[in-house]
């Protein structure tokens, strides 16, 4: 399949988020990004909604933050609580830039170009340009989850190798086989006889059926993987469903890293595997391959047997 490349940019308005924490109001603020950032995943939802391990973005940034005052950051910036307790106990108005020295974060003045003082965060805060770094996102934090939390129903015919998080409603059906940790939204039905690697977070009322194999990937919420089907170190959006037989290609047979197409130009991504970018509301026909780091759009569908060589962007 052939498609010409559009380039897509998505602005959050900015916001001020007042959540209530050991017992006393902090504000922070969300300010749009700066710099263009490629968003292929959700049409009409902003930055912050994206899901990675059972949460949204926005959900972590405020908890990042907690307890920080008068905290501004980017909207597409991801900062560690670490990060953010060194501003914190720095000098106000100070600004925090990434080890490139992008301004990601500042404290004690709404204007960022009025910090005089500066620090600089760990390789950890950075911003988020990309999709595919919501992988590596997702992959850290649950790869950190020590407790599992069963809400659901899980079948004593399944096998579990891990940690898991399974929300309420949900049924884990016999023979299902889970290694390593996997977060499992609201009302999903895992199985029967599917293959589940970590570090992989599944959203609200999603269906992952028969010889399925998913691995360390983000399934948005209502999206169904039904039969026969490999998802690889992908990001899948909302409301997506992969025909019988979909397979996300992930390695590259010369084994370097994969470079994505980005406003012309080909990216480096660091990642040595990675599958694909599915934006909400997709669709793919029976038998469908698609390319390693290939994208699709909202909404984009592919007919039985199509082959996704090049991005589906419009």
């Amino acid at each position: 399949m052939q498609s010409s490349h559009k380039h897509k940019q998505m602005r959050l308005p900015q916001q001020s988020i007042t959540p209530l924490a050991s017992n006393q109001f902090f504000t922070m603020t969300i300010h749009p990004a700066k710099e263009t950032a490629f968003w292929p995943l959700h049409q009409d939802s902003p930055v912050g909604s994206q899901l990675i391990a059972g949460r949204t973005l926005l959900d972590f940034q405020q908890q990042q933050a907690k307890g920080i005052e008068n905290a501004h950051q980017l909207e597409n910036a991801w900062i560690t609580s670490e990060d953010w307790q060194m501003l914190a106990a720095s000098i106000e108005p100070i600004a925090l830039k990434s080890t490139s020295g992008t301004l990601l974060a500042w404290a004690g003045n709404p204007d960022p170009k009025s910090c005089n003082n500066e620090v600089t965060a760990s390789e950890s805060s950075f911003l988020i340009r990309y999709p595919w770094e919501f992988i590596q996102i997702n992959e850290d934090i649950v790869t950190s989850i020590t407790e599992p939390d069963h809400k659901g129903e899980v079948s004593p015919a399944a096998h579990i190798d891990g940690v898991i998080h399974v929300g309420e409603g949900s049924k884990i059906l016999p023979g299902v086989v889970i290694e390593g940790n996997i977060m499992i939204g609201k009302n999903c039905k895992i199985g029967p006889n599917c293959y589940l690697r970590g570090s992989t977070t599944i959203g609200d009322d999603c269906h992952i059926g028969q010889a399925v194999e998913i691995k360390n990937s983000i399934i948005g919420h209502g999206s169904s993987v039904g039969h026969l089907s490999y998802v690889g170190d992908s990001v899948i959006g909302n409301k997506v469903n992969f025909g019988a037989g979909t397979i996300t290609s992930n390695l590259r047979h010369d084994g370097t890293n994969h470079r994505s197409l980005v406003c012309d130009s080909l990216i480096d991504t660091g990642r040595r595997k990675f599958g694909a970018i599915v934006g909400d509301g997709s669709h793919t026909g029976i038998l469908t391959a698609i390319y390693p780091g290939r994208k699709l759009c909202p909404n984009a569908i592919t007919h039985p047997n199509d082959t996704v060589r090049t991005d589906i962007l419009e």
